[in-house]
């Protein structure tokens, strides 16, 4: 039996903006339709609420790791809540467990696990990124993240990567 593809979808929470949560639901929906996992920090805010509801309204199976002892704040979305008592540290849990990630947005916390993503070489997609986002993490001298405008490119370039794997 093979085991199911997991993509982790990261980005800001309360601070996301419109565009950020469009694309999260989008990429969600469509990872969902690619029979892959979606994975999350699982919070009901933002890019994790969006990403989920965007998968499980596709079909999709959809998984948060929270920073808690307890599945208080979860996503009604979330189909698999993992309470880990790691507070910010589960960031690095969230990107261990994803097979490559989806970022939708920036803030401090996305900024971490984009990070992490990089330095584990787990592959790393942008969505629509500001150019100072895409130079400072293009910069860190690691296998650079791929820049899409847009879900569905996030998703053919998902295909692509994981394909040969």
């Amino acid at each position: 039996m093979n085991r199911r593809t997991v993509v982790g979808v990261i980005g800001p929470g309360d601070d996301a903006t419109t565009q950020d949560l469009e694309a999260a639901r989008r990429v969600g929906g469509l990872i969902a339709a690619e029979g892959w996992v979606t994975l999350t920090g699982g919070w009901n805010a933002g890019v994790m609420d969006a990403a989920c509801r965007g998968a499980r309204e596709a079909g999709g199976l959809t998984l948060g790791v929270l920073p808690g002892r307890d599945p208080e704040g979860v996503s009604p979305a979330v189909e698999l809540a993992i309470p880990t008592g790691l507070g910010e540290a589960r960031n690095n849990v969230v990107v261990l467990a994803s097979d490559a990630l989806v970022c939708c947005g920036m803030s401090p916390g996305t900024a971490s696990e984009a990070a992490l993503a990089l330095r584990a070489g787990k592959p790393l997609v942008l969505v629509a990124p500001s150019p100072a986002t895409l130079d400072f993490f293009s910069s860190l001298h690691r296998s650079p993240p791929i820049d899409v405008p847009d879900a569905d490119a996030a998703v053919a370039a998902l295909r692509r990567i994981l394909g040969s794997r």
